[in-house]
């Protein structure tokens, strides 16, 4: 497999007519399209001196335009800091801070919230929608953006043309990628992706995911994370594939509308989606009657379950090979009904650390709660004295893992040990056939519904701060995070507060942390522990004791 950034470069020569990306319901570009507006940003990027491995910051929904600036990022040779849209601004600020970003693009909405005055590091900011600039910091930016179809004119003085691409080739080793799994000062993990992780996952998809040119997909995922940058993003691009961008909240109603009318050839979900559909939708109407008796039935029992998977084909556009799930935990129960009924969808288990696939099985030898065997490239095993039936640290290596943690090398060595293995901090067991069975998560990360990482300990750093908390922790309750709050039972007698005026001033606590945090890491409910936690011997508190 030929390394990613060449892969970029054949298909928009190849594909130079067919339709690249289209903002759902909006503008479409072509091949060519995109490629000149590549160059484009390559001259600006010149023109103002920025160098292969200088950091370039994306924030903003999924667009046209976001997947411009970060191909043109990435086939420059500077490296992509894509940022989640979702995050606050304090958050978006200490990440362009802390990767060393020259540029950023951002999202209008996103620009509205920040300052200028708090990334002094950058040289300018650009306007994603259409590319203006929002903040210069230096004449070259200015010229260049003011005279670029200019420069643009003078480099390419007759046409441009497809043979007028050419992307230099980089090292394999070399850094394509700083994904950032939070926005926390303090506890930011910049995952350092270098470009053979992401060719690497191209080539698994290359082997499994068989699309053509034209083909059609609807990217819903945001492109900021690795699942949905690899898997709805740079292999469709690679192969010729038009992807409509969903530029709104991928609501399901949003969702199936997208795939009624595009009609994809792949769909890449996180379980959400395709639980709301299934719980709301089809097991209710399996559990009436006539149905449930029909379908203990035999031969009116496959007719029955037939019907409900066309139908469910049907709702998603009817024009899939299969539904690739990830980025959370998959509920059992819908796992299992959807077995049952010969659903074409499987399940698979990855990483930010790995770019992010480590295991897949294709839908038709897929089994009930695996989530696949180890992809091309990598190898995984359990660390357990018997990994069948003992659960043990799930463990990996390969040319999917990688570099490192950004300007943190004790997390580093923590994670990755001498001999490659990456610790991904899940437990799991492997069947003999070597397929993974995830058994629980070892760390603290809390899974979000879409498959956000939500780490306790930065909203419990938070909550620590407040007026009259003592200790707190945050736990994950059906879906929803509750925070058990330990009072500081001193101040509260010193200060003659009753029971009802802690409850009050907690509530306002919890009113006032969510401000600052995104909607899938707020506080629903707050819990009050009349005594201590119990603690281990370093006087840490026990998590596990009130998960």
């Amino acid at each position: 497999m030929e390394d990613i950034v060449k892969l970029i470069e054949k298909s928009l020569q190849k594909n130079w007519t067919l339709d690249a990306l289209t903002d759902y319901r909006g503008t479409t570009h072509q091949y060519k399209d995109v490629a000149r507006k590549i160059e484009k940003l390559h001259i600006l990027f010149e023109t103002v001196g920025i160098q292969k491995g200088d950091k370039i910051a994306i924030c903003g929904r999924n667009s046209s335009h976001w997947a411009v600036a970060f191909l043109a990022t990435m086939t420059y040779g500077a490296v992509a800091v894509p940022i989640l849209h979702e995050f606050k601004p304090d958050n978006v600020h200490n990440i362009i801070n802390h990767s060393d970003s020259r540029l950023l693009f951002v999202g209008e909405a996103n620009w509205e919230g920040m300052d200028e005055n708090s990334i002094p590091g950058v040289l300018g900011v650009i306007l994603i929608s259409d590319f203006s600039l929002l903040v210069s910091r230096t004449e070259k930016l200015t010229f260049a953006r003011e005279h670029l179809n200019e420069l643009f004119g003078r480099k390419f003085p007759s046409r441009f043309e497809a043979k007028d691409i050419h992307f230099d080739e980089p090292d394999p080793e070399s850094l394509a990628v700083i994904n950032y799994t939070s926005g926390s000062t303090g506890r930011s993990k910049g995952v350092m992706i270098p470009y053979r992780a992401l060719s690497s996952n191209i080539e698994f998809a290359y082997g499994v995911v068989l699309l053509n040119p034209g083909d059609k997909v609807v990217s819903m995922l945001p492109m900021a994370h690795t699942y949905g940058m690899s898997f709805e993003f740079l292999y469709e691009f690679t192969v010729g594939v038009h992807i409509y961008l969903l530029t709104r909240i991928p609501s399901p109603k949003i969702v199936f509308q997208a795939f009624n009318e595009v009609k994809p050839s792949i769909i890449v979900a996180v379980p959400l989606i395709i639980e709301k559909i299934i719980k709301k939708n089809v097991l209710p109407r399996m559990s009436t009657f006539p149905i449930n008796v029909l379908s203990r039935i035999p031969l009116a029992g496959d007719a029955v379950r037939n019907s409900v998977r066309d139908q469910m084909v049907r709702s998603f556009g009817g024009n899939f090979y299969e539904i690739i799930i990830g980025g959370a935990a998959f509920n059992p129960e819908v796992d299992k009904f959807l077995h049952s009924i010969r659903f074409p969808f499987t399940v698979g288990y990855g990483a930010t650390e790995c770019a992010p696939i480590i295991c897949y099985e294709d839908w038709k030898t897929a089994r009930v709660g695996s989530c696949g065997k180890a992809v091309i490239n990598m190898e995984v095993r359990i660390n357990s004295s018997d990994p069948e039936h003992v659960a043990g640290e799930i463990l990996c290596r390969g040319k999917n893992v990688m570099l490192g943690y950004y300007k943190n090398e004790e997390l580093t060595r923590e994670t990755i040990d001498e001999e490659g293995w990456l610790h991904t901090g899940d437990l799991g067991i492997m069947d003999s056939e070597g397929r993974l069975y995830i058994k629980g998560r070892s760390k603290n990360m809390i899974l979000g519904s879409s498959g956000q990482n939500i780490y306790p300990e930065e909203i419990e750093d938070q909550l620590n701060s407040c007026p009259f908390v003592a200790e707190s922790l945050v736990v994950d309750r059906a879906g929803s995070l509750v925070a058990l709050v330990y009072p500081d039972t001193d101040r509260v007698a010193a200060e003659g507060k009753t029971a009802q005026d802690v409850i009050d001033i907690m509530e306002a606590n919890r009113v006032a942390i969510n401000k600052t945090l995104p909607v899938y890491s707020q506080i629903s409910r707050f819990v009050i522990q009349e005594e201590e936690f119990e603690k281990t011997p370093k006087k840490s508190i026990k998590r596990f004791l009130y998960q």
